[in-house]
């Protein structure tokens, strides 16, 4: 132990007397350890670490799949969730929940929160109970019982303050008096959700068809159950449930099995992490091969370095001390620069994932469970320990008893140091170029998708000018569902009244706003074969001067008027998208008509509109039925009028905090009591449809630069230590008539053959690496000739740069000095 602290003082005294290079060296290595860490952190917890319950194996996300109407992932239905609570063989218990929004009156303002739907057992199989209170029970969840209310404890201290005397207390929600019955734990996260409160469903079997697949499924298995004998089982009760509930007006039996429904039993986390997992995976390969070009700088400048202490090395050799010694000290001396590294790059982690959580990127699931915990800690401590071996390995295996004795040779000599040292630095230079145009060509695609999203027609114009908000009207406040459709317009002609509106319009759901109703849709002239189940297309419930609001042409004739929706008229207006199925014009829709099952009638197709992109701009144009705001003998009800609606408000003022007060004051001279909530800009709402493009292509952007930084860097280095140990021959060269272009081209060429040789070997590793990324990519391939060409000339003159400055100081040699 006293000998090997002998030898890390002297170590240290030794870096610290080279302070450029051990900074230099240090700072690279944070800049690939941190990166590294940084991005194995969110992976971790998003990806590899269990979901905070208890026995989070145990619990599933219960699906389902329709094949023969081509869906895959079908939720669940109240019908199901009963008949497998009551017959399962699989579950110890089953729930169904549903993220949803209630409204919250006689507090203060009238607001809108997220709140989530939960059956009795939902919580408890999860492992969840409260801080104060009780939990929900099955007389809670039945209908005609007391309504009661669970709060989250962000919402129990920002709006109670913490008191535990708010049990018992009333809330009135979506206009009805609920009892305040719990609080949840603090560090409840009820899977990628935060409701502030929790409603039970309280189910009406009496009232319940087979259908309506609109809710998530939880259960927790049985021990010693597996995934496939739950599907299993799941299989054994579905005809079970379709004989067990009543069908939907004008559904078959036939047509229940024509869609194959099946069970979809799936772990739960894959609920909460959907596809991310394929974007984490390439950004810790980008980032890693940010590491590897850091590990290769480093290495270049412990080459550098142990040749300048060659002579140093080959004294202490010929006084007997033995190789393995000398080793030990050179590997010692990398540990060290490695866990400084380390250290340094942890903070940069720290930083970086502080800055990821402030920004909360949307589709990236689990943030608040990204931390620095023990596992990571762990990682970057291997890292920091593996890449100084990997690195420091080429200075010692230039410790041979001949490489000793010709560093004597040539030091004597004025040697410039041996063959194998230059091929070794020029080998690394030129690897640290390829990883470099790999994660430059990366980037590049990444730039090229972007813009080809950005350059999609969402199905709107103008999105910075357009506002909108949603403001339900709970059944409390407006009964009649005549009287909701009365106040949606009440509320729209206010808005239209505002200074600089130039039109409103009113809808249940705007382009990109992840509200969605999906439901078959029947064509009288294209009639579907006996028990066939049609596809199933996005439903709109819309007022006129929606779509001169959102900006979406009318292509054929007539958009929906207010006399539709006071009169009940049996019309619809259907995208280009969904038209175009059926007729090569979209004239040749008008007047068909459609309805939604063999009990509604028939509806007459009045308008045909450009396609809307109502799933984001990566994904292909939606096919959508817009119905008029009211809608008589719709489904099973007289009256359909949507209560929870959003409306849009073109104007150029969008953005100041004037218009904002004045559309707040103008619903509310309306009806003082209903809240407004997701008051957004349909730009801000693109940006997040561009989130995880977006997310990808800076975090790929910010390795590509890096990698690129450390690679011109490499071919600086190199060049200048090239130039500095040939200044005597530059000398000898100017003497014997060499001009200055001379030197300056023979030091170029220098780097341009390094980079040349980094270059083809990038080119050709990408081909094969950027397929990995073609399920991130829109609008162009993986082997995109322009990026490809790009990313090669951008390595090309970024060779050209860092051996520009060696060539300027080569070319200022003045051979006099020198050969003196």
């Amino acid at each position: 132990m006293d000998l090997f602290t002998k030898k890390l003082r002297y170590i240290l005294r030794s870096l610290g007397r080279a302070p450029a290079f051990t900074i230099t060296a240090v700072v690279t290595l944070a800049l690939g350890i941190g990166a590294t860490t940084a991005v194995f952190s969110v992976i971790h917890g998003v990806l590899l670490k269990p979901l905070a319950f208890e026995d989070p194996e145990g619990l599933v996300g219960v699906w389902h799949e329709a094949p023969g109407m081509g869906w895959h992932k079908v939720n669940q239905a109240p019908s199901l969730y009963l008949t497998y609570r009551e017959q399962n063989q699989s579950f110890v218990d089953t729930g169904m929940w549903d993220p949803t929004r209630a409204t919250v009156t006689g507090e203060a303002d009238p607001e809108e929160l997220p709140a989530m739907l939960v059956t009795d057992g939902t919580l408890p199989l999860l492992g969840v109970g409260t801080q104060i209170g009780r939990l929900f029970t099955a007389e809670d969840d039945s209908p005609g019982t007391p309504e009661t209310v669970l709060l989250s404890d962000g919402y129990w201290r920002s709006h109670f303050g913490g008191d535990p005397s708010v049990l018992g207390r009333t809330l009135t929600v979506d206009g009805m008096p609920r009892e305040v019955i719990g609080v949840l734990p603090r560090d409840l996260q009820f899977l990628d959700y935060d409701p502030a409160l929790y409603l039970p469903f309280r189910l009406d079997r009496s009232e319940i068809m087979f259908g309506n697949f609109s809710y998530q499924g939880v259960a927790r298995l049985k021990d010693g159950v597996t995934i496939e004998q739950a599907n299993a089982d799941v299989a054994r009760m579905i005809p079970m449930a379709i004989d067990s509930f009543p069908l939907p007006p004008g559904f078959s039996r036939e047509m229940i099995d024509d869609a194959g429904l099946g069970p979809n039993i799936v772990p739960l986390k894959e609920d909460v992490v959907g596809d991310v997992g394929k974007v984490l995976w390439v950004l810790l390969g980008t980032v890693g091969i940010v590491l590897l070009v850091a590990c290769a700088n480093v290495a270049n400048l412990l080459l550098v370095r142990a040749e300048g202490r060659q002579r140093q090395l080959a004294i202490r050799s010929a006084l007997g001390a033995d190789r393995g010694s000398l080793a030990r000290e050179l590997l010692l001396e990398s540990l060290v620069l490695g866990l400084v590294g380390g250290a340094v790059g942890l903070a940069l982690a720290e930083a970086g994932l502080r800055l990821l959580r402030m920004l909360e990127p949307r589709g990236l699931p689990r943030l608040d469970e990204i931390t620095l915990d023990p596992v990571v800690l762990l990682f970057a401590l291997v890292v920091s320990i593996l890449a100084p071996i990997v690195f420091g390995l080429l200075p010692v295996l230039r410790l041979g008893r001949a490489d000793m004795a010709a560093s004597l040779k040539e030091e004597s000599r004025g040697g410039t140091g041996g063959t194998r040292s230059r091929r070794a630095r020029n080998v690394l230079v030129a690897a640290q170029v390829a990883l470099a145009l790999v994660l430059m060509i990366g980037s590049g695609l990444m730039v090229r998708s972007f813009l080809a999203l950005r350059g999609v027609d969402p199905g709107f114009r103008d999105p910075e000018q357009i506002l909108t908000l949603r403001a339900p009207v709970p059944e409390a406040e407006v009964e009649d569902p005549a009287e909701v459709a009365l106040v949606h317009e009440q509320i729209a002609r206010r808005l239209e009244s505002l200074p600089g509106v130039t039109s409103v319009g009113v809808s249940s759901s705007v382009t990109m706003d992840g509200w969605d109703s999906n439901d078959p849709i029947f064509f009288e002239d294209f009639p579907i074969p006996e028990g066939q189940m049609p596809p199933l297309r996005r439903f709109k419930w819309i007022s006129p001067g929606y779509f001169e609001t959102m900006g979406n042409p009318l292509l054929a004739g007539r958009a929906i008027s207010w006399a539709d929706v006071h009169e009940h008229r049996s019309v619809a207006v259907v995208s280009w998208t969904l038209a175009k199925e059926h007729w090569d014009d979209p004239g040749d829709a008008i007047g068909q008509r459609i309805r939604v099952s063999s009990a509604n009638p028939w509806r007459e197709i009045v308008g045909v509109v450009g396609e809307v992109h109502d799933d984001g701009v990566d994904q292909a144009a939606t096919t959508v039925v817009y119905w008029p705001l009211a809608i008589a003998n719709f489904w099973d009800e007289e009256l359909f009028v949507p209560r929870s609606v959003a409306y849009v408000i073109r104007s150029p003022r969008v953005g100041s905090q004037s218009l904002l007060d004045e559309v707040r004051a103008a619903v509310w001279s309306v009806n003082p009591r209903l809240p407004l909530a997701r008051v957004l800009t349909m730009d801000e709402i693109l940006d997040r449809s561009l989130a995880r493009t977006s997310f990808t292509l800076v975090m790929l952007a910010i390795a590509a630069c890096a990698a690129l930084l450390l690679g011109g860097v490499g071919i600086y280095g190199v060049t200048s230590y090239v130039v500095a140990q040939r200044n005597r021959e530059i000398g000898v060269r100017m003497a014997l008539g060499a001009g200055r272009g001379d030197v300056s081209r023979l030091v170029l060429r220098q780097g341009l053959v390094l980079a040349g040789f980094g270059v083809t070997v990038g080119l050709a590793s990408s081909v094969g690496l950027t397929r990995l990324m073609a399920a991130l990519l829109y609008g162009v391939e993986p082997i995109d000739p322009v990026t490809f060409a790009a990313a090669g000339v951008g390595a090309a003159l970024l060779a050209l740069s860092a051996s520009w400055f060696p060539a300027r100081r080569a070319a200022a040699v003045d051979p006099v000095e020198v050969l003196h």
